[in-house]
């Protein structure tokens, strides 16, 4: 089974910080509290395994412009929304946008870990949807040029792919 990735949670009021890590390690998920956005954003790559869930109003930089630019950086990255002014203009323009979901406060500790799992498990596909497309994207070209079923013809195209990302000189004869 895999692992899921850390949650990076972001609020800029202790309590809040605090009750949200105790309730998510409780449901043995990972998770990093940060008082402010920019190291949580620091954290966020294309490659990053897991999730972000940002308080909307906060000093500096609010969770909006911080889902914004973790959406630059990977525009797939699930990021929950969360914020104890329930506007529901403000909630429905946050998802056009690319936020996964938008928790209004207060919320049921099941609400926040439900919706968490489930942008870990898509974070999760996401991830694996890249790696098997990088896997496959050499033979795609390989196929639409060698003609046939046969397993030697799939074993000439198991090690071009193979080779395809080298630097060598390579003489195929047949």
């Amino acid at each position: 089974m895999n692992v899921p990735g850390p949650v990076l949670f972001v609020d800029d009021e202790e309590p809040l910080r605090i009750a949200a890590q105790q309730t998510l390690e409780l449901a043995d998920l990972d998770c990093a509290c940060f008082d402010s956005a920019a190291p949580a954003l620091a954290e966020i790559s294309r490659d990053f395994p897991g999730i972000l869930v940002s308080d909307i109003r906060m000093r500096g930089m609010n969770g909006t412009e911080l889902m914004r630019a973790a959406l630059g950086k990977d525009p797939e990255f699930p990021v929950i929304l969360v914020t104890g002014h329930g506007d529901l203009e403000l909630a429905v323009a946050m998802m056009r946008e690319g936020a996964y979901d938008f928790i209004e406060k207060p919320y049921a500790p099941e609400r926040l870990v439900d919706t968490v799992r489930r942008a870990l498990a898509l974070r999760r596909l996401t991830i694996e949807n890249r790696e098997l497309r990088a896997q496959v994207a050499p033979m795609i070209g390989i196929s639409d040029g060698l003609r046939g079923p046969s397993p030697e013809m799939d074993l000439v195209r198991r090690q071009i792919a193979m080779v395809a990302t080298s630097d060598a000189d390579v003489l195929i004869v047949g």
